[in-house]
């Protein structure tokens, strides 16, 4: 699916099963949340925190796809094109950092 298909999927979802949109708002504080959510997996599993039993089952796939369902609420909500986005903003890195890393002595 591409990024283009999954705004689309998520709007035509959001039309006929979600009723409306919240407000960009409410979508922002949801969007807060759930990358809370992903942090405390990723903390537990990868840092030095340990699981309490109830989040011993929880999938990390699921919170990263909570997050970007949020994000590509807001991005209809705000008529933002992320395919357009993120295509401007992969042509910005590669501009800025295309030899910055490479001579970054903390990477090697």
């Amino acid at each position: 699916m591409t990024i283009e298909e999954a705004q689309k999927k998520i709007d035509d979802w959001i039309k006929t099963t979600g009723v409306r949109y919240f407000s960009e708002l409410t979508n922002m504080a949801i969007l807060t949340e759930e990358v809370g959510e992903v942090a405390r997996v990723i903390s537990r599993k990868y840092g030095d925190q340990s699981f309490k039993e109830s989040d011993k089952e929880v999938d990390l796939g699921d919170e990263m796809a909570d997050v970007l369902w949020v994000l590509l609420c807001l991005a209809n909500q705000t008529g933002v094109d992320l395919t357009q986005a993120f295509e401007k903003n992969f042509e910005k890195k590669n501009l800025r950092d295309k030899d910055r890393h490479k001579n970054n002595e903390k990477l090697k």
